[in-house]
């Protein structure tokens, strides 16, 4: 390839800027690299000499290549740009971030620019704005897959990450799972690999961060080799830590073709990682005090509060499709004995196994709730005349014929039942569960008074 500078003008030229701290470039009309600065290996990676003749925007970091294009287009149609900024591949695969002021030379047909290294610069700001970010995002999100979403579009702001999971430790079981996991040279597979899980449980236990290429070394002496494949570059993971310990952990990995990962991207995750621990956490307790304002801790079944909400929607829905539905309440009998014989826990325990059955007989739709100590109240919708919460109380008692075995006791126990059906016995939530709670306290007095003592 000929080239319009001369090799006595470029080393005349190269004399003078050699000196310089800023690199600078020279680009033919064609896009070709005719001159780089002494400066540019520094910057770049490359030697001046192994810059010419490359073509400019094959360096360019791809996510930015078509806004640099736009740029030339406007510098050889002789707008002078200053302080331009994008980013660029270096030899070694790192983000480097360049601010470029450049002019075209129409008599020489030449794209002449100065480019300075701002990464440092950019860097910062983007901690800054990552940092609000992640906070922003921890007040905004409702969900923890609303935030891990968001928190990786923040990550991607930072460093290369296409490829990224979340993996968090399960409080009770101490189990790892993946509740955020995107792999891009996986999309109709699961992302979730052995070596995920391995590279994973390393970061975690040995509480720092890693990074592991394919060309090091270093293999995690538990799963040797098995890390990487033919596709496989590196892998990049930090510990997520908070006041409460580890918590997780943030994993990035990049394939042959991608940006590699570095020093500076570590200490950039593992910036970041005390904020995005912090945000989990928040999002997580919300989510908790959510679930605790709606549900009974014991049993896990809506309360009071979500029952009498689903009704009022119920009865909405019934009055506008013209359905019916059914209230059904239901009491332990003789409860009392148990918990004063046995204690409270086995009590517990018999209320947790008595909601676990009883929501075996109804359908999935339907609802099943704890509204108070031995009560639970029956939700059932149904297009048809009211004959579904009958059939659903000869259910119910056919269940619970066969005994409990909690804490190697043998208990029986049923309940007693009252039925209330939409409109016949009320059109309004309390109409409704009153007179279902009435006609269960007389089944209830009946079985006390027969029962012998």
């Amino acid at each position: 390839m000929q080239f319009p500078i001369s090799k006595n003008s470029a080393l005349s030229f190269a004399s003078v800027v050699d000196l310089l701290l800023d690199a600078v470039c020279v680009v033919d009309a064609h896009g070709y690299f005719v001159f780089g600065s002494a400066a540019c290996e520094s910057i770049f990676g490359y030697t001046p000499e192994e810059m010419i003749g490359r073509r400019m925007i094959d360096m360019v970091h791809p996510d930015d290549r078509e806004m640099t294009l736009q740029a030339a287009q406007r510098i050889m149609s002789g707008q002078t740009h200053l302080h331009f900024e994008n980013r660029y591949l270096r030899k070694d695969g790192q983000v480097v971030h360049i601010m470029w002021s450049a002019r075209w030379s129409d008599s020489d047909r030449l794209r002449i620019a100065v480019a300075r290294d701002v990464t440092a610069r950019k860097r910062s700001e983007l901690l800054q704005a990552a940092t609000y970010a992640i906070s922003e995002s921890a007040h905004a999100a409702g969900d923890l897959a609303t935030l891990f979403e968001k928190i990786h579009q923040i990550i991607k702001n930072l460093l290369p990450s296409p490829n990224f999971a979340v993996a968090l430790i399960d409080a009770k079981t101490q189990s790892l799972n993946f509740p955020y996991c995107v792999d891009v040279r996986q999309p109709g597979h699961s992302p979730r690999t052995a070596a995920l899980d391995a590279f994973c449980q390393e970061v975690i236990r040995s509480e720092q961060i890693l990074l592991l290429n394919r060309d090091a070394s270093a293999e995690i002496p538990e799963h040797p080799g098995m890390l990487f494949d033919e596709d496989l570059k590196c892998w990049l993971g930090v510990p997520l830590k908070s006041q409460n310990g580890i918590i997780g952990a943030l994993l990035l990995k990049s394939y042959v073709g991608d940006a590699a990962y570095g020093d500076k991207d570590k200490e950039l995750l593992q910036y970041v990682s005390t904020q995005i621990a912090t945000a989990i956490e928040r999002v997580q307790l919300f989510t908790r005090l959510q679930y605790l304002a709606q549900y009974d801790e014991l049993t896990d079944l809506p309360n009071r509060g979500l029952l009498h909400d689903r009704l009022k929607t119920a009865i909405t829905r019934a009055h506008r499709e013209r359905r019916f539905l059914s209230v059904l309440y239901l009491d332990l009998d003789k409860f009392k004995q148990v918990n004063d014989t046995l204690g409270h826990a086995l009590g517990d325990q018999l209320l947790k196994a008595f909601a676990h059955r009883l929501k075996k007989c109804v359908r999935e739709s339907d609802t099943v709730a704890r509204v108070g100590g031995d009560e639970f109240v029956l939700l059932l919708e149904s297009e048809h005349l009211p004959d579904t919460g009958l059939s659903a109380i000869h259910k119910i008692r056919d269940a619970f014929d066969d005994p409990f075995f909690v804490n190697e006791h043998t208990i029986r126990i049923k309940p007693s039942i009252g039925v209330a059906h939409y409109p016949e016995h009320g059109v309004e939530v309390h109409e409704l569960l009153r007179y279902a709670d009435s006609v269960m306290y007389i089944a209830k007095k009946r079985v006390d008074e027969y029962t012998p003592r």
